[in-house]
């Protein structure tokens, strides 16, 4: 039994080598990972007309009242990722106690910047209107984020612009978590961001920290200090233009961790390998108070 288990364990670490580069080791990795206790209380449901824009729903095992609210984009470049196989993930913090949401949202070559922060300014919205009826509270969401899926949840939970086109007041955004996110690329850095963001009219509108100000939500930044993908850099840039306007920013880099790292702390058989999970828990459930 224990000679099963470490081979287990192996069998998922050579998978997580290749989390952020290929489908297929992702969709194995969702499959075989052990996952926390919760209901699924939607798959599939359409927060968009169109393929990309279906969103799966996770509730906590017990509820003493309605649940605050937590809705994870994942990341993949703004070209890749299916919701699909992030189902650990929505398990993970649905443990926790929070409704969660898993949304799809429409990539590149289908749109540019800034049409995949439009979809999670609509996945908000569908968030706001269904939550209740779901066992949530409309009223206190937090969005979570990993590598591309963060800079969506930055730009949603810093300017204010894109949930007001759609009808949501800003001051039901109670945090913003953001894993490994891209947050400062200017000049723009390389293929991904060129052909993502090279169409702006106005390039430094595309930047998060353009939007810090004192009364943004409370912000968890994270990466780790082996990240090549998306450097440390982008999150200490955010995190000093937040300070810079006396918002409340909690920074953390973990020794030995890389880009796809950050992400699977949030899964069972990684979350030893550092602080993170516990680190995010308890800013998320203080938060939403």
């Amino acid at each position: 039994m224990a000679a099963t288990r470490v081979t287990r364990r192996a069998g998922l670490a050579a998978l997580a080598a290749t989390l952020t580069s290929a489908c297929s080791p992702l969709t194995v990795f969702a499959t075989l990972t052990p996952k926390d206790a919760a209901r699924v209380e939607a798959r599939g449901s359409r927060y968009a007309a169109g393929p990309r824009g279906g969103v799966d729903v996770y509730a906590p095992p017990k509820t003493a009242g309605p649940a605050p609210v937590a809705i994870f984009f994942y990341g993949g470049s703004w070209d890749s990722g299916r919701r699909q196989d992030y189902g650990w993930v929505g398990r993970a913090l649905a443990a926790q106690g929070f409704l969660t949401l898993a949304p799809d949202y429409r990539l590149y070559p289908e749109v540019r910047y800034p049409g995949f922060v439009e979809d999670g300014a609509q996945a908000v919205r569908w968030a706001v209107d269904h939550a209740a009826s779901l066992g949530g509270d409309p009223r206190r969401i937090v969005l979570i984020g990993h590598s591309a899926g963060a800079y969506n949840a930055a730009m949603l939970a810093l300017d204010p612009r894109y949930l007001r086109a759609v009808g949501v007041e800003a001051s039901v955004i109670r945090g913003f978590a953001g894993l490994s996110g891209p947050y400062a690329f200017l000049p723009l850095d390389g293929p991904v961001t060129r052909r993502t963001f090279g169409e702006a009219s106005d390039l430094e509108a595309t930047q998060p920290g353009r939007y810090a100000r004192a009364d943004a939500p409370p912000v968890f930044l994270a990466t780790g200090d082996k990240d090549t993908t998306v450097y440390p850099r982008n999150t200490r840039k955010l995190a000093a233009a937040l300070r810079d306007k006396g918002a409340r920013v909690e920074e953390h880099h973990y020794p030995g961790v890389d880009h796809a790292g950050t992400v699977l702390a949030l899964s069972k058989p990684f979350r030893g390998k550092s602080t993170l999970f516990a680190d995010l828990t308890a800013f998320l459930k203080a938060a939403v108070g």
